[in-house]
């Protein structure tokens, strides 16, 4: 019995192993594509963005996959780190003049914050189930959208000050700094977010998540997940549990939104950013990667924001094959029959078929 968990265990931390071993090598090879001049400007530019997707992706799928919940809120999670990071790295620029000691500390207030969100909606939204949570984190995520538009946050030698009107409603004194600006969101971030950076944190994320998943913690997750009668029945605490899954999922939602806001040197709740469109989309991620794959979601994540990119040169017709594309990729991934020809002719399938048949005992 002890052998056989012990080669349990050994095979989960090879999984562990190679998936760290993936981003790596996708760090490793983006790298040195950059010091050879094979990488475009634009696709620079998309390196950080790209960490910050796969964060969300791997995140999200904490909940919606491990704990089979549908949140469609985790767009409002990112806005509420990302907003928190950038006020405490504008406050504190003169203060903590070194950028890398600031910059985590702010993902340490970034991910309490936003941790801190997903307790306020999970202890109310979590007695709910299917369509009427999607509802209400979908709601959560726009209430926390448009109240951030609406705020105006000043500072001076009397401390902060806030107004819900404009800045000049603050009564700040001459020497006072507006950090929030209402739609304006925040200027002047500092900008330490770097791909080395983006690799770590997700590095970070796939060690809390994967560990959270195969610990105790995980499996009595999975089992509320499989059957919550059954689980309330062998002593397992089902709102702890669901609550510590879905705080975890926003904590890294909002270290994502301090990479996404100091990635800017302008911060602002736009629905582009924040919306439900963004909450859509990490969700099609985790859908189109696989419900409960980790490493689905990370290769998901890359593949759907670089084929944009990658067919802007065909103008009107690019969003066109994106469509087709997606619809292509869900069909082989989750219809029957395409499902299973994979079992059939899959290459765990094929290499399984040469192997001799088993002894028996």
């Amino acid at each position: 019995m002890r052998q056989m968990k012990t080669k349990a265990l050994s095979k989960q931390t090879k999984n562990n192993l190679v998936t760290y071993g993936i981003v790596i090598a996708a760090y490793i090879a983006v790298e040195i594509l950059m010091r050879a001049g094979m990488v475009s400007s634009l696709l620079k530019g998309l390196l950080v963005p790209l960490c910050i997707y796969v964060i969300l992706a791997v995140s999200l799928n904490l909940t919606v996959g491990i704990l089979g919940e549908l949140s469609l809120g985790h767009a409002g999670f990112m806005c509420v780190g990302a907003f928190a990071g950038a006020i405490f790295s504008k406050c504190t620029m003169n203060a903590i003049p070194v950028a890398g000691l600031r910059f985590f500390l702010a993902l340490l207030i970034g991910a309490a914050f936003a941790a801190l969100a997903g307790i306020l909606v999970g202890i109310p939204v979590l007695r709910l189930k299917g369509d009427y949570l999607a509802i209400v984190t979908l709601a959560f995520g726009e209430i926390i959208k448009n109240v951030i538009n609406i705020i105006f946050l000043g500072r001076d030698s009397r401390g902060f000050h806030i107004s819900l009107k404009d800045a000049f409603d603050l009564g700040l004194e001459p020497e006072g700094e507006v950090i929030i600006k209402g739609p304006q969101g925040i200027t002047g971030t500092p900008n330490d977010s770097t791909f080395l950076i983006g690799i770590l944190l997700i590095l970070v994320t796939l060690f809390i998540v994967l560990n959270l998943i195969h610990s105790r913690t995980g499996r009595a997750i999975m089992s509320i997940r499989d059957n919550r009668i059954a689980a309330e029945s062998v002593g397992i605490n089902v709102t702890k549990y669901k609550l510590l899954a879905f705080t975890v999922s926003a904590s890294l939602a909002g270290v994502a939104g301090v990479l996404y806001a100091h990635n800017l040197s302008t911060l602002a709740a736009q629905p582009k950013n924040f919306g439900y469109n963004m909450s859509i989309m990490i969700l099609v991620f985790v859908v189109l990667g696989g419900i409960g794959n980790i490493r689905g979601s990370i290769i998901a994540a890359v593949v759907l924001t670089l084929l944009p990119e990658m067919l802007r040169s065909l103008n009107d017709y690019r969003m066109l094959i994106y469509a087709v594309v997606l619809i292509a990729v869900m069909i082989f991934s989750w219809s029957p029959k395409c499902r299973e020809f994979r079992e059939r002719y899959g290459l765990k399938r094929l290499l399984g078929s040469k192997k001799g048949p088993k002894e028996e005992v």
